[in-house]
C-alpha cells in the first residue's frame, strides 16, 4: 500500500527532473517559447538600448550597437549588419531594435567608404565583430562563441564571403545579395539567402539562387523569395526579412530548436512568399 502511493510520488519526481534537466539542456534560450504572433512583432520582449561607435575606429566606418538592457538572462548573441553600395547604417538601421529586442546584440555599421565592394565589406563584418566583442562598451553582454552576420546588397555579398572566411560564425544573411561571385561551396556557416522576386539589381537568377545552390547540399541552408519585392526591400521594415531573420538567428546562434517550427517544413507561396526552399534544419 505504502508503496504503490509512494510510486506516482517518484515518478512525478522523475517526470519533472527530466523537464527540468531538458530546459537546461540549452542555457542559450533567451526569451519566452515563440509564436508566429511574437516574431511578427515590431518588437520582442527585451527592452532595447542603443550606443554609438565613432567613425574614428580601425577597421570599418563606426555605427550602432543595439542591445537588451538588461542583463539578467546572461550574455547574448550578436550580428553585425552591413549596409549596401552607396548606402549607411541608416538604410538598416530598422533591423537594430527589432533583432536586438528578441534578444541578441546587434550592430548596424557604416563602411568606410560607401562604395567599398563585397569583399571589402566582408573585411569590416569581421573587424566589427571583434571590435564588438574586444572592445565595445557592450563586449561583456556578448557571447563571442555565438556571432552572425548580415547584409544587404554587396553587404549580402560581403556576408558570404565574411562565413567563408571565418568558419565559427553560428550564422549568415544575405539580403538581396550582389557579388561577382557565385559559387560558394566552401561556406559551412548556416546560410540564409533572401531574394526579391522583383529585383533588378541583383536578379535572383544570377544571384540569390545560384549563391544558395552553390552552397553544400550538407549545409543547414534556405532560400526565401520574397513577393513581388524589389532590390531595395530590406531598406524598410519588412515582417517576412524580420520574421524569418529572427527564426534563422535563434535557431542556430542560439541553438534554440523552439523556432525550428518556422523554417521546417517550410513555408509555402503566399502574397508574401514567391518562393522557399531548405534543407531543413538538422537538430
Amino acid at each position: 500500500m505504502q508503496l504503490r502511493t509512494l510510486l506516482p510520488v517518484a515518478l512525478s519526481m522523475v517526470l519533472l527532473g527530466g523537464t527540468v534537466a531538458q530546459a537546461a539542456d540549452n542555457p542559450y534560450e533567451r526569451g519566452p517559447a515563440p509564436t508566429n504572433s511574437s516574431i511578427e512583432a515590431s518588437r520582442g520582449s527585451f527592452a532595447v538600448s542603443e550606443t554609438s561607435v565613432s567613425s574614428l575606429v580601425s577597421g570599418f566606418g563606426g555605427g550602432t550597437i543595439y542591445y537588451p538592457t538588461s542583463t539578467s538572462a546572461g550574455t547574448f548573441g550578436a550580428v553585425v549588419i552591413s549596409p549596401g553600395y552607396t548606402g549607411t547604417q541608416s538604410s538598416i538601421s530598422w533591423l537594430g531594435p527589432r533583432l536586438a529586442s528578441q534578444g541578441f546584440v546587434i550592430f548596424t555599421i557604416d563602411t568606410n567608404s560607401i562604395y567599398d565592394q563585397p569583399d571589402s565589406r566582408a573585411s569590416q563584418l569581421l573587424a566589427a565583430l571583434d571590435y564588438l566583442t574586444q572592445q565595445s562598451t557592450v563586449r561583456t553582454r556578448v557571447d563571442a562563441t555565438r556571432l552572425g552576420v548580415m547584409g544587404h546588397s554587396m553587404g549580402g555579398g560581403g556576408t558570404l564571403r565574411a562565413a567563408s572566411q571565418r568558419p565559427a560564425l553560428q550564422a549568415a544573411i544575405p539580403l538581396t545579395g550582389w557579388h561577382t561571385t557565385k559559387n560558394w561551396s566552401s561556406v559551412r556557416v548556416p546560410t540564409l539567402v533572401v531574394g526579391a522576386e522583383s529585383d533588378s539589381v541583383a536578379p535572383v537568377s544570377s544571384h540569390s539562387e545560384p549563391f544558395y545552390t552553390s552552397l553544400p547540399s550538407t549545409l543547414d541552408k534556405a532560400y526565401l523569395e520574397l513577393n513581388n519585392a524589389s532590390h531595395f526591400a530590406p531598406n524598410s521594415s519588412n515582417t517576412t526579412i524580420a520574421k524569418y531573420s529572427i527564426s534563422w538567428l535563434k535557431r542556430f546562434i542560439d541553438n534554440d530548436t523552439r523556432y525550428e517550427q518556422f523554417l521546417c517544413p517550410a513555408p509555402g507561396r503566399s502574397t508574401l512568399i514567391e518562393e522557399y526552399r531548405d534543407t531543413c534544419p538538422h537538430s
